[in-house]
């Protein structure tokens, strides 16, 4: 019975890996071996830094609400805000509510309005 070489397998593989470590610093880019580790360490932080995206997005969306909703009247902060804006029944999610604070401010001035209405009554 004839050996089996798995040449072209493995070939193929280093090949995959090392494609993946393409623009890493020295050897990191070149040897087998250290570009695995750094290609799966690389993957990890991919993995991890997605939700992190989610959560740095919230973050800042709701920075631009609370720094516009301060502009349009000085006493009103970001909780008392998103409380009127559910008294009041106003649906907008804070991406939206981030892009019209600084794309189209009389608009969301007017949403300051009515949430300042639905806390007063």
């Amino acid at each position: 019975m004839s050996r089996v070489k798995g040449g072209t397998v493995t070939h193929a593989r280093h090949k995959k890996v090392l494609k993946s470590a393409k623009g890493y610093y020295g050897r990191r880019k070149s040897t087998f071996k250290t570009a695995k580790q750094a290609v799966d360490k690389a993957n990890q932080y991919a993995t991890r830094d997605r939700k992190n995206r989610k959560r740095n997005f919230r973050a800042l969306w709701i920075q631009r609400i609370n720094a516009a909703v301060r502009a349009h009247d000085e006493s009103l902060t970001y909780s008392r805000f998103i409380d009127g804006l559910n008294r009041a029944g106003i649906e907008v999610d804070r991406k939206v509510l981030a892009d019209l604070a600084v794309r189209e401010p009389e608009a969301f001035g007017a949403i300051v309005q009515q949430a300042k209405g639905a806390l007063a009554a």
